[in-house]
């Protein structure tokens, strides 16, 4: 006979108990320090029996709720499965009690996502539908911005979809698989939505702080939200940050966040502040999580979410026999911040309906749009049309990026060098922080070598245009970056050739020739 695991969870449980009680029991009545009374001894063997009392308590609470759920679906699920990962806290049932009802209502729903663990850092996007405009995407380019292949690979970035209209999920699902799909494929990028029966019935909420009935219903589902996340996320890297679908990131957020929490690992807090703005930019230990999230779930209808991480501070550190500047104190040392801001909040309409806010982080100062070289003496011109001041030779000067209206087949951009020159190398970037879309697609790099020879011995690898130009290179996800073939130098030009007509406009944020 095969026994069930709740089963023998149920028993080796009781042998714990009874070997426990056993030990309390021989403790000897003499058992204590020179002139410590029995009345004493007596004491300290309830305190222990108290302790154990309260773990047996806590445990077998957590397997009844087990053996519940698993008689309800009629099978067991294994905790570390990949497909049917459920939030292994027993405590949601009470503060979520419309739960027990519907016992798969904690088994996520991945929609995209390749099970991606071990990472450094995890960011949570929650995001839900808006009556305006969708930031989602926009926030997403702006975090893969500058990315390098290796944070690539320590990084894992979940779009939680916090909606129930299946139609809805799938569509925003589809937008990331078609803006970002290597990203989908390599596991950077996650997906993942509630099921139906995750939320209670908000109708019954009761309207508390002056705040109405639709604010109270939206800061109340704000935390069920957060609390969803959290708990998904908790076992996938060493930290987790809290985002919302409407911010930029700073070029560089990734390493300034890694380096900053490699030097506070050793000191205690609760979270580093990233952003001075609401819950935007926090970052918390994984093995934090449940705790915070738990204290999320027993209070989500009293209060906003920025408030209760707040009180959890004060629950934390603060003594009420003492004033409140020695609070303050005390819940600063468990919270630290880092300047400047690496994240800042763009989105002008609220998920909350009607809501305008116009929230700006004053400490994320300006971004960087541009990156500046020095490049070689070169006249440079282009068939696109530049839009306002930011003209190609700002952009090759090293004062201003390139910004230019929509690009058609046979577009182009003409580096033509002052003097023949001997190039090692190039690096084109499309896009910047802010405007990360407007990239440029099906583009070639290609090169004009300035004399007669070298064109008689180019390499056979290489295709040639009508008028002499090699292609060299290609734009990939808004980058063309690459080495320039010495039998090809020296070089009298440069261009970059548009084969097909674009959807956007497109930017250049950085030129550099490299010699």
């Amino acid at each position: 006979m095969r026994l069930h695991p709740v089963r023998c969870g149920v028993l080796l449980l009781a042998l714990g108990c009874f070997l426990s009680l056993t030990w309390i029991s021989s403790l000897p009545a003499n058992g204590g320090p020179p002139g410590v009374s029995d009345l004493q001894i007596l004491h300290q063997r309830l305190l222990v029996a108290e302790e154990l009392g309260v773990r047996v308590s806590r445990d077998l609470s957590i397997i009844q709720e087990q053996m519940r759920n698993s008689s309800s679906n009629g099978s067991h699920v294994e905790p570390d499965s990949e497909k049917q990962q459920t939030f292994l806290q027993s405590n949601i049932y009470l503060y979520m009690p419309h739960l027990r009802e519907h016992p798969g209502s904690l088994v996520p729903n991945v929609v995209l996502g390749q099970g991606r663990r071990g990472v450094s850092i995890v960011l949570g996007i929650p995001t839900v539908k808006r009556e305006k405009q969708s930031y989602l995407l926009n926030t997403v380019s702006s975090l893969l911005y500058s990315l390098t292949d290796p944070q690539r690979s320590d990084l894992l970035i979940i779009v939680f979809v916090a909606e129930t209209d299946s139609d809805y999920v799938a569509g925003v699902a589809d937008s990331i698989s078609r803006s970002f799909p290597r990203e989908v494929q390599s596991g950077l990028l996650e997906v993942v939505s509630p099921s139906a029966h995750y939320y209670p019935d908000f109708s019954t909420l009761r309207e508390t702080f002056g705040d109405s009935k639709d604010r109270v219903k939206w800061r109340t589902k704000q935390n069920l939200d957060f609390s969803f996340l959290m708990l998904y996320a908790q076992d996938k890297g060493t930290y987790y940050v809290q985002l919302e679908d409407d911010v930029v990131a700073k070029a560089d957020y990734y390493s300034s966040m890694k380096t900053y929490a490699s030097q506070e690992e050793s000191k205690q807090w609760l979270f580093l502040e990233f952003s001075l703005l609401g819950f935007i930019g926090k970052m918390f230990r994984t093995r934090d999580l449940p705790m915070i999230a738990e204290f999320f779930l027993m209070f989500h209808r009293d209060k906003p979410i920025d408030w209760l991480l707040d009180h959890i501070l004060w629950v934390k550190v603060c003594n009420p026999e003492r004033d409140v500047k020695d609070c303050a104190r005390q819940k600063a040392s468990m919270k630290r911040t880092y300047k400047p801001s690496l994240f800042q909040h763009v989105g002008l309409h609220s998920s909350l309906p009607g809501k305008v806010q116009q929230l700006k982080d004053k400490d994320f100062g300006k971004q960087t749009l541009h990156v500046p070289h020095s490049n070689p003496p070169a006249a440079v011109s282009s068939s696109l049309k530049h839009y306002q001041q930011h003209s190609l030779q700002r952009l090759y000067a090293g004062d201003d990026f390139f910004w230019a209206l929509t690009p058609i087949q046979g577009d182009h951009v003409l580096i033509s060098f002052s003097q023949d020159t001997h190039v090692t190398g190039f690096l084109f970037r499309s896009g910047n922080i802010e405007t990360s879309g407007d990239k440029f697609y099906n583009t070639t790099v290609e090169v004009l070598p300035s004399n007669a020879v070298a064109k008689e011995q180019i390499p056979s690898r290489y295709k040639q245009s009508d008028d002499g130009f090699i292609v060299i290179g290609a734009f990939e996800n808004g980058v063309a970056e690459g080495p320039v073939d010495e039998a090809l130098l020296p070089l009298s030009a440069l261009r970059l050739v548009v084969h097909s007509d674009s959807d956007v406009w497109a930017l250049l944020s950085e030129v550099h020739i490299k010699l």
